[in-house]
């Protein structure tokens, strides 16, 4: 049996139905010089999907498809619920291929007789041949072929659609391939002429050669120029597509059962749909048709990003009613990135903050009314309340994230992963920085103070952990004395005291803090949020005592001409010192992140803080 190999291109990887798609082989001669034609191929879906070519190794099933740029395939391995060795390899092979060490695919052969044609080179060209079945490989020999996906579906709608769910056409069916498949097969069919055309860039690079006027322009040219067409073509047939969709008409009658409508949600990171708009918006600076054509390859996982772009197109008027609608889709993608900051920061995770609406007076309490006993027939006290008014002005947190190029158009999940861990860590830090630093005093109209600014620290009484809790009653007795129950209280310390005190003992070696632990926990019953930004500060506050204002959105813009500082603190104003750095000649993407958010203590000493770093 003939083999013929290709490598993986892994993309995109979730869990609940392991599912893989790609090209198997192309037209190319592979590294042995062989070239197998893939019309000339006969096949009977499904086929199987083996384990390094061994038959008695089986680990799921494929589906092929037969183009004249190759064939493609879309293939499953099976969840096994029991233990054995068939879930151990179907599980093995799941968990190579997302950790990258399955790096080949390989389909196994027959050539039919007269199928056979020797080449000048060397190697064979197989006209006619039978596909027997597909395998996982870890050595591979032709480079012009890809995985598109490794993805999932759930698991109900896999069951309803039936034996051949990937939409990969079946060459046993006498039906025309439906719109989608020819989506499908183009889109295969470009992937793996861009892998041939990086392949000869990389050839002439290496060679010290330019494709101009060198040996491999003319097949340079002609597969760039197929490329093109193919790209014409996808758009016209999502074109097509949506009209299709558009003029669909529901059917009538059945159960009432299966009247509604059924709903895949795809299972995608948090945040990565907001990820992938900014990252539309990078890659398109402004131009909402480039902006468009770059979503389009995530239509499947996260059509919300298409869906907001194409909104932001349509102008607002004072005579529409429903001038807002179209500007509301963004509110989902926004929403989502926020649940994702959320665990990340302080304020998100310590609940019982007030939460208030900007630039609105909220009555704060200031003083109570003087209470007595009162003799029989005497009589009572008249008594009063003192209040007084505060209100959160709009301020808002901006940061700009700069990335390459590259990064911005590449859409695979580890691009995804590095911007989302950026955003979120730099604006996290920053908040949580000066939501505690106590130097961070308020500045009209620009930001808030921290909740410690102003308040007079507690002296500690020492470093050892015997001394933290002497340093923890202080801070209990001082909230207490103002006024305020420390019910629903919390203790922001850094994550090394966290440990100090988690790990110390009594002088009977029993725990201190039995439940405190690096990651959180609790001291003499008061949630401890442990932070690394707070430093040696231990502040113990009251929630419901800070007031909170949040628009609950995020703003992003794009920029690739401007030119910017690269620092955490600008000058402002420049000076002659000043070193700025022009997005475009250094081929990068500004990413500019705004938040509308404010906050200010209700009541004098519902926030006290120690100084201290505590060893254990």
């Amino acid at each position: 049996m003939e083999r013929a190999y290709a490598i993986l291109d892994v993309k995109a990887a979730d869990a609940p139905t392991r599912r893989i798609s790609g090209t198997a082989t192309t037209p190319t001669p592979d590294r042995q010089g062989d070239i197998l034609e893939p019309l000339g191929a006969e096949f009977t879906n499904p086929v199987v999907l083996l384990w390094h070519h061994d038959k008695e190794r089986p680990i799921g099933r494929a589906y092929l498809c037969a183009t004249a740029d190759g064939i493609t395939f879309d293939a499953t391995i099976p969840i096994i619920d029991e233990p054995g060795p068939l879930r151990d390899r179907t599980d093995e092979a799941w968990q190579s291929l997302n950790a990258g060490l399955i790096t080949g695919v390989s389909i196994g052969y027959r050539a039919r007789p007269g199928g056979v044609h020797p080449l000048k080179s060397g190697g064979r060209r197989f006209t006619a041949t039978e596909i027997c079945e597909l395998s996982l490989v870890t050595v591979p020999a032709n480079v012009h072929a890809t995985i598109h996906a490794i993805k999932s579906i759930d698991a109900q709608y896999l069951a309803a659609s039936g034996p051949n769910p990937s939409g990969a056409a079946d060459r046993t069916r006498n039906t025309p391939m439906t719109t989608q498949e020819r989506i499908t097969a183009l889109e295969n069919s470009r992937a793996a002429k861009v892998a041939r055309l990086d392949a000869l860039m990389t050839k002439a690079t290496d060679e010290n050669l330019t494709i101009d006027g060198g040996p491999d322009q003319a097949e340079y040219d002609a597969i760039e120029l197929d490329v093109k067409k193919f790209d014409a073509d996808l758009v016209r047939l999502r074109s097509l597509e949506e009209l299709n969709k558009n003029a669909a008409k529901p059917i009538q009658g059945g159960p009432p059962s299966r009247s509604s409508a059924i709903q895949v949600k795809s299972a995608v990171l948090p945040g990565t749909a907001f990820i992938r708009y900014c990252q539309a918006k990078a890659f398109g600076n402004g131009d909402s048709m480039r902006e468009l054509a770059f979503a389009q390859q995530w239509k499947d996982s996260t059509p919300e990003v298409e869906m907001v772009l194409k909104a932001a197109v349509a102008a607002g008027t004072t005579t529409d009613a429903t001038w807002a609608g179209p500007l509301a889709a963004l509110q989902p993608l926004a929403t989502e990135f926020l649940e994702l900051l959320r665990p990340a920061t302080i304020l998100g995770k310590i609940p019982g903050f007030l939460h208030v609406p900007f630039n609105v007076s909220v009555p704060s309490q200031t003083g109570g009314g003087t209470y007595g006993w009162v003799g029989q027939g005497a009589p009572k006290p008249v008594t009063k309340l003192q209040f007084g008014s505060i209100s959160l002005g709009i301020t808002k947190c901006a940061g700009i994230i700069v990335i390459t190029e590259e990064l911005a158009k590449v859409s695979s999940p580890s691009a995804e992963e590095v911007i989302r861990r950026d955003m979120i860590a730099g604006i996290a830090q920053f908040l949580d920085s000066e939501f505690t630093d106590p130097t961070k005093a308020a500045v009209a109209n620009v930001s808030p103070g921290s909740v410690t600014n102003g308040v007079t620290p507690i002296t500690s009484s020492g470093t050892s952990t015997a001394n933290a809790r002497t340093d923890l009653q202080a801070l209990i007795a001082a909230m207490t004395a103002a006024g305020i129950s420390v019910a629903g209280a919390a203790l922001l310390m850094s994550e090394s005291n966290a440990a100090a005190l988690g790990n110390a003992n009594n002088a009977l070696g029993q725990p201190l803090f039995p439940t405190l632990s690096p990651t959180g926990g609790s001291a003499m019953g008061i949630t401890v949020y442990p932070s690394q930004t707070v430093g040696a500060n231990v502040i113990l506050l009251s929630p419901p005592c800070i007031l909170y204002a949040d628009d609950g959105g995020v703003t992003i813009d794009v920029s690739r001409e401007a030119s910017v500082q690269m620092d955490g603190a600008p000058d402002n104003p420049a000076v002659a010192t000043t070193v700025l750095t022009s997005l475009w000649q250094n081929n990068l993407v500004g990413l500019r992140a705004e938040r509308f958010i404010n906050w200010k203590k209700a009541r004098t000493g519902c926030v006290q803080y120690t100084v201290q770093t505590y060893v254990g």
